[in-house]
């Protein structure tokens, strides 16, 4: 029997006290948090089940083994004589890699094993994993005789190694940890043997601030992913582990400056000599990361959303639906694909624990997304877990129109947009039962009002110990819905108490205000609609303009005219945020003789698109780094804050531009007329597919 001592202490008082610890007294008894023992009890479940026993919970929650009493005696006996280890085997790999990655450069086996309790057999065993885990990330791991084991490989690669590794078996030990640290508990020794307490607790609270006041947004696993790259740099550069970066050109990206605010705020708290080096490795894998707000994708990504919407087409083709009007389903595969595709290009290592799982589960639609990808994306090499994550995608847009039923259910998933979004859609599949589910991260749950919902549904622990919730996989299995069906059936009182504990007359009050509100919200998306239409064709104007030095001039004359016409309120600060964009990434369409420049600006009243002719073509930087000339100036302005739909509104605009070739020749002509007539039938299609049939 393998056991740990909490595990073999957790039997012991369930079976001296048979019923009456449940997981919160066995936490208070045991110093740990609840989410802990909930762990450890699906360990317990494991062993019980090696003799025939069970564990079940009483009416009051308290805990009991069910079995026939050989059985258990049977098991009280050989915990007697077990002796229990205190670590799992990927503890002791990953107190193994930071020996080998901290303590080098060589070591001998019989050393090694000496330090980590094990024998040498286990210790080779050990070493040949990592070996195959190191290698992903071009690290050599070499065993000579006489010299003993050694690593090769530069400082950059350790890190992404040692963080991936710590972030793929030990991702709910850093949320867990980090929860009772936020919670003011001090923990003497230090997290997973290696990270400090300190330091974790601090740059959470200080990535969280600075992220909050830059106004972005990663998803939870990003999330914790850039704290402990932040955490393990500090520790690293510390420990004299320096990183030796070649590209340390100025980076003006906001990505970098966000990671500058941080590492400048990590430097004067705790005077770790951060470098320009350790920031452009953090700024890397920070442009990495995903938001967790698809509409925060900003609506000139051009080329990659006319890339992504052929991908869509020829999906749908090869499985004869249509996805082509789905803008959902579009605007996620923008948000996943921007951050994903510079990861790619990075070689920045990618897993995704559910891949067998989807290509299993779905292979006919992991054929056709694997196929049109290679299509659409010839220069880039997708690897299966990158596949499977943008799978996710597509398998939620297909769920998304089955039928709905009576009882409110929230998602907890921190493992993406499309992961969760799928989890949601096969809940409202494949159980009759449930009406309408929300979808949480980690982060908003905190705060969340749990009384509108009826179960609480997560695809991780959560480290909470008075929240009841219903723990799955990602992907639902059939165990899962059994689970979900069960606690339904068994809590059928509480439910239909919950739901009818005020008068009927007040039922009915309530089910009208909601109702209300529902068409309130639907006539504010009119609106918006509306409004946007009716600004951009009122304001829409074709320039010609005969002479220009500059592109700059041509935009500054354009935005003079436009604060003539009191639609923005300072030019000269529209016309240095338009610099600032362009200074970020060139802004000119390849292959047309157009450029868009576009900008979002608190001083800004409506949404605007204009174009100016040039009769002399200027140069400008183009979207893919290169110089190119351009007759066709493309100037969007948009407020600071933008509802959904207007978001929507200049995307078809800005994705319709190269959508063909007849759509190129449209928006690079000096036909006022023209142009207008293709943004009325661009928008018309909008009305009748995305509001009407709404």
């Amino acid at each position: 029997m393998v056991i740990t001592s909490r595990e073999k202490s957790i039997i012991d008082l369930i079976v001296r006290t048979s019923g009456k610890h449940t997981v919160h007294s066995l936490s208070a008894f045991l110093h740990v948090s609840g989410r802990t023992i909930q762990r450890n009890l699906k360990s317990v479940e494991k062993i019980l089940n090696e003799y025939d026993l069970t564990l079940k919970y009483t009416e009051n929650e308290g805990l009991f083994i069910d079995g026939k009493n050989e059985q258990i005696y049977r098991l009280i006996q050989n915990l007697t004589d077990v002796d229990p280890i205190d670590e799992t085997p990927e503890e002791r790999k990953l107190s193994l890699l930071v020996t080998l990655l901290h303590e080098g450069p060589s070591f001998k086996k019989q050393m090694l094993a000496n330090q980590l309790g094990i024998s040498i057999a286990t210790l080779t065993a050990y070493l040949d994993d990592l070996a195959d885990w190191l290698s992903k990330f071009s690290i050599t791991l070499t065993r000579k005789r006489g010299v003993g084991v050694e690593l090769s490989s530069d400082e950059a690669s350790k890190r992404r190694a040692l963080a991936s590794f710590v972030l793929v078996y030990f991702y709910e030990d850093i949320i867990e940890n980090l929860y009772v640290l936020q919670k003011g508990n001090y923990l003497k020794e230090s997290v997973l043997g290696f990270f400090s307490p300190e330091y974790l607790v601090a740059v959470e609270k200080i990535v969280n601030q600075t992220l909050t006041n830059e106004q972005a947004k990663l998803i939870d696993s990003d999330y914790i992913g850039l704290i402990v790259h932040i955490c393990l740099s500090m520790q690293r550069t510390e420990n004299n582990f320096v990183l030796h970066d070649d590209n340390t050109e100025n980076d003006d990206t906001t990505e970098y400056n966000v990671m500058e605010k941080i590492c400048e705020e990590l430097k004067e708290r705790f005077s770790v000599p951060l470098t320009s080096s350790d920031i452009h490795f953090l700024t890397v894998i920070l442009k990495g990361s995903k938001v967790q707000d698809e509409g925060a994708v900003y609506y000139d990504s051009i080329l990659l959303g006319q890339l992504i919407k052929n991908v869509i087409q020829d999906v749908s083709s090869q499985l004869h639906v249509d996805l082509s009007d789905d803008f959902s389903l579009y605007q996620g595969l923008l948000a996943h694909m921007e951050p994903s595709i510079f990861r790619l290009k990075q070689q920045m290592e990618l897993f995704n624990p559910l891949t067998e799982d989807i290509k299993r589960k779905y292979p006919v639609l992991f054929m056709a997304v694997k196929k049109s990808l290679k299509l659409e994306f010839n220069d880039i090499d997708f690897p299966d877990d990158e596949i499977a994550f943008i799978v996710l995608h597509f398998g939620s847009a297909l769920l998304m129109n089955e039928e709905k039923v009576k009882i409110n259910a929230v998602v907890v998933c921190p493992t993406g947009i499309g992961a969760s979004k799928m989890l949601a859609s096969r809940i409202q599949k494949e159980l009759a039962e449930i009406n309408n589910v929300d979808i949480l991260s980690m982060n908003d749950f905190h705060s969340a009002n749990l009384e509108q919902y009826d179960i609480v549904i997560s695809t991780v622990r959560l480290p909470f110990t008075d929240v009841e919730y219903t723990l799955v996989s990602p992907l639902l299995s059939d165990k899962d819905i059994g689970f979900i069906q069960n606690y339904l059936q068994n809590n059928v009182e509480k439910l239909t108490e919950k739901k009818q504990y005020l008068k009927p007359a007040i039922q009915r009050e309530t089910k009208t205000s909601y109702h209300g509100t529902e068409v309130r919200n639907l006539l504010q998306e009119i609106k918006d609609v509306q409004s946007s239409m009716e600004a951009i064709l009122h304001h829409f104007r074709v320039y010609r303009k005969q002479q220009a030095d500059s592109h700059m001039k041509v935009l500054k004359e354009m935005v003079e005219q436009i604060e003539k016409e009191d639609l923005i309120q300072n030019a000269s600060n529209v016309l240095q945020q338009l610099e600032e964009r362009e200074e970020k990434g060139g802004l000119g369409i390849p292959n047309t003789n157009m450029g868009l420049f576009h900008c979002r600006h608190e001083s800004v009243k409506e949404l605007i698109f204009q174009v100016s002719h040039l009769d002399e073509p200027c140069k400008v930087k183009g979207m893919d780094g290169g110089e190119m000339q351009i007759k066709s100036l493309l100037l969007m302005l948009a407020p600071a804050n933008l509802s959904k739909r207007e978001h929507e509104i200049l995307s078809i605009i800005s994705t319709s531009l190269i959508e063909s070739k007849t759509s190129m020749l449209i928006f690079s002509s000096s036909n006022e007329a023209m142009i207008e007539k293709k943004l009325e039938d661009l928008f018309l299609d909008y009305l009748q597919n995305h509001l009407i049939k709404e």
